[in-house]
Parts: structure tokens; C-alpha cells; sequence
């Protein structure tokens, strides 16, 4: 892969205005479908963080989320619980998001990286879709790893299934 283009070009669409984003945790085989973002630091590092995106004016959040899933990684997925809110801010980036569990539809259909339409071809924020375990995300620079993904130890920190009582 060639040099990425200076931060300011990628995201001069996002800078000094708030955001609000939609994100999705899937997870699979005790590991979590992540999304590596070029753009945001330096030297061209990756940044892991849930596939997900903005919120568009007329879709709920589970719209935007099941639209923004699909865009990105080619699966569809059902929303299921709300669990977590991230007030993010870097690099004059600000946003609002809101993280749900998610489920595909096909649990044996394989993640695809697919392109943001926002952006042109050469463009692109993410760059890669990847499989991380908790145990991965702890041998990550913690700059790499969204904030959302800091305090995962095991796949029951992420959600851990519903009990229904009768």
C-alpha cells in the first residue's frame, strides 16, 4: 500500500463540526469484526474500531446501523441492545456514538471490505475488516484501538446474552 494522503485531505469533511455515529459490535467465534480507519493518526497507523458511520437526517439509528454495516463489511445484520454511549474528539473530530449489539443474518456469510460512498475510490478511510480477539486488542498500541474497546478483557465484556425469566 502506498504513503496515505495527509490526515486534513481524508477527513476535511468531518473536521470542526459534531458528528453523531452509529456502531456495531458482532461478535463471532470469540472475536470481534473491527475496521481499521487510515486518516486519524500518525505515521499512517491504523485506528480498530466496530464498522459503523453517521447518522443521516429521515433513518432511526438502527436504519443508519444496518445501512452503515452493509456499506462496510457487505453483511446485513439485525440491531439488537443499545450498550454503549463515546463522546469522541480528536484531531478536530467530534462525535457522538452510540454502539449496539449486532447479529448477521447469515451467521455464515464472510465480512467483505466495501467502499464508503462519501469518499472516492482512492479515498477510502478503511482500509482493512479484521477478526480481533480481546486478548489481540491488548497487544494493540492503546492509540489503535477505539476507546469503546479499551476495557475488553474477554467476549463477556462485550455483551453478555440476556437471561429470560418465566
Amino acid at each position: 500500500m502506498t504513503d496515505s494522503p495527509a490526515p486534513d485531505f481524508l477527513l476535511a469533511a468531518y473536521h470542526d463540526r459534531v458528528r453523531v455515529r452509529v456502531g456495531g459490535l458482532l461478535l463471532r467465534d470469540g472475536a470481534l469484526l473491527l475496521a481499521a480507519h487510515r486518516g486519524l493518526l500518525a505515521g499512517g497507523a491504523p485506528f480498530w474500531s466496530p464498522p459503523g458511520g453517521g447518522w443521516q437526517f429521515g433513518e432511526t439509528l438502527r436504519e443508519a446501523l444496518v445501512r452503515e454495516f452493509r456499506e462496510e463489511t457487505g453483511l446485513t445484520v439485525r440491531v439488537g441492545r443499545f450498550l454503549h454511549l463515546h463522546e469522541f474528539s480528536a484531531n478536530r473530530l467530534q462525535a457522538l456514538e452510540l454502539f449496539f449489539e449486532v447479529t448477521a443474518e447469515d451467521e455464515t456469510a464472510q465480512p467483505r471490505l466495501g467502499l464508503d460512498p462519501e469518499h472516492a475510490a482512492d479515498q477510502q478511510l478503511i482500509t482493512e475488516l479484521a477478526w480481533l480477539t480481546p486478548r489481540q486488542l491488548l497487544h494493540l498500541p492503546p492509540p489503535q484501538v477505539h476507546p469503546v474497546l479499551g476495557l475488553i478483557l474477554s467476549p463477556d465484556d462485550v455483551f453478555v446474552p440476556q437471561v429470560r425469566l418465566r
